[in-house]
């Protein structure tokens, strides 16, 4: 098992001893550093709490609120909830900052600690560093009796979420309820079955709910990836329905399914969104983002639009901040994460179901068709397991001499580009593996470019000394 410390977070399995697992004593200490940055930083002593459904969930909320409230901290807990609605909650309340409880798409035995600054984003990674300092040192202090922390609990913040999203200018609810759609949602039995139905019906749309319980026992593996998703395929392939959504358990991953029961490819969730996004807005810069290990696609449409693309290093954190840089519009991750800085700066199931909604509304079709417009790319994800010994910068650094001719980029590991085909190769933060996705237009053609890269990597350990 494991306690994973990293500048976004802490992540970790409930039980075991403390400091290898995310035990009370760890989600304690971490508590109270991030309390005592965030107090300093902002001078404020309000911080917004929220938490997915999983089982351990209503225990680590528990010590997290009393570990507030001991700084002299006041706790505003929107109890279940989902990553995004806390994000927009933290400026609303003015609060210092926001703790969310959720292990994202990891399995039942995982919980952490998401942390966001007082604009509900995901701190920076010297805040990170900063706070991982204070829990090294245990440099916090508690308040005394009189002047402690109060509590309020708050849950009607999912329906100021999707008020919000109703409100957009480019959600066009009267064109989505006139169409009609018949859709299926599979919420993984967490938030999304208390967000994702209710947004829906809203914007008239008829909703069939699988695994929509909100009892975070989870009926597949959380993830949502087309080999866990067999369930929602096959009641789509049952029935008439327009198409499927799928959320992971904290909502800020969204995937589709087509109305054959085939999956969309989560790659294509922001491909979809931005296709709209960069047709509907009337803004002159039509510039996206998407991480350096996201589909193509995304910079094939926005060129065609007229916009400029920017690839960020991997990590939500890197995304928002080019898109700040380059006054992106849309922008995510090719895990179906969807960020749009009109409604805030955070990966967004629910915005994402309501512009894609849109978007086939007025385009009149349907997703399967809406699929077969987008360039048609494959990604082919492997990795190499390398021993202790050997130096992965030193072999990364080999492979960018290598290929000097192609476009690189190496502002995350080394991006080399082949015309329409890339590869990506990147290090692992937690141990000695080289990751690398490799895209082209067909999967063998992706598989292929993976295994040159991974006979390269093997060439180049076994000819020089890279330890």
């Amino acid at each position: 098992m494991a306690l994973i410390k990293s500048i976004s977070g802490i992540r970790g399995t409930i039980g075991g001893k403390t400091g290898e697992n995310l035990t009370p004593v760890d989600v304690v200490k971490f508590t109270a550093a991030f309390g005592t940055l965030m107090k300093k930083k902002t001078g404020t002593t309000t911080i917004v709490i929220g938490r997915d459904a999983r089982p351990s969930g209503e225990m680590v909320s528990a010590l997290v609120v009393s570990t507030l409230q001991g700084m002299g901290i006041d706790v505003i807990d929107l109890g279940l909830s989902t990553t995004p609605t806390v994000e927009i909650a933290v400026p609303l309340e003015k609060a210092a900052g926001g703790i969310i409880l959720t292990a994202s798409h990891n399995p039942v035995q995982w919980n952490a600690l998401k942390l966001l600054n007082d604009k509900g984003e995901f701190i920076s990674g010297k805040d990170g560093e900063a706070m991982l300092k204070i829990a090294e040192d245990e440099a916090f202090e508690f308040a005394p009796v009189a002047k402690l922390g109060k509590y309020t609990k708050n849950d009607t913040y999912i329906q100021k979420h999707i008020d919000l999203i109703l409100a957009l200018p480019l959600v066009d609810v009267e064109a989505i309820r006139n169409r009609g759609f018949s859709v299926v949602v599979d919420a993984v039995n967490s938030s999304g079955g208390i967000s994702v139905p209710p947004l829906l019906k809203a914007l008239g749309v008829s909703v069939k709910e699988i695994y929509c319980e909100p009892t975070g026992h989870f009926p597949h593996n959380p993830e949502p990836l087309p080999e866990h998703l067999t369930d929602i395929c096959r009641e789509i392939k049952k029935g008439k329905y327009d198409l499927g959504i799928v959320v992971d358990p904290d909502v800020d991953r969204l995937a589709l399914i087509s109305e054959d029961g085939t999956p969309f490819g989560e790659e294509y969730t922001l491909v979809a969104v931005a296709d709209y996004v960069l047709k509907a807005s009337k803004k002159k810069k039509l510039n996206t983002v998407s991480n350096l290990s996201s589909t193509g696609a995304l910079r094939d449409i926005t060129e065609k639009a007229g916009g400029q693309y920017s690839a960020a290093a991997v990590g939500e954190v890197n995304v928002v901040t080019m898109m700040k840089e380059t006054g992106a519009i849309i922008g995510g991750e090719g895990n179906g994460g969807v960020i749009f800085p009109e409604l805030h700066y955070g990966r967004d199931a629910l915005v994402g179901i309501a512009l894609l909604l849109t978007h086939l509304a007025k385009s009149e079709t349907s997703l399967q068709r809406l699929r077969s417009t987008y360039p048609n790319y494959v990604i082919s994800k492997n990795k190499i397991e390398l021993t202790a010994n050997i130096n992965v910068d030193k072999v990364l650094g080999e492979m960018t001499k290598k290929y000097k001719k192609q476009p690189i980029n190496t502002i995350d590991g080394v991006k080399i580009e082949f015309d329409k085909e890339w590869v990506h190769l990147r290090k692992s933060n937690t141990e000695p593996i080289i990751r690398i996705y490799a895209e082209s237009d067909m999967e063998v053609k992706a598989d292929n470019l993976a295994k040159k890269m991974i006979a390269d990597i093997k060439e180049i350990i076994a000819e020089k000394s890279v330890a």
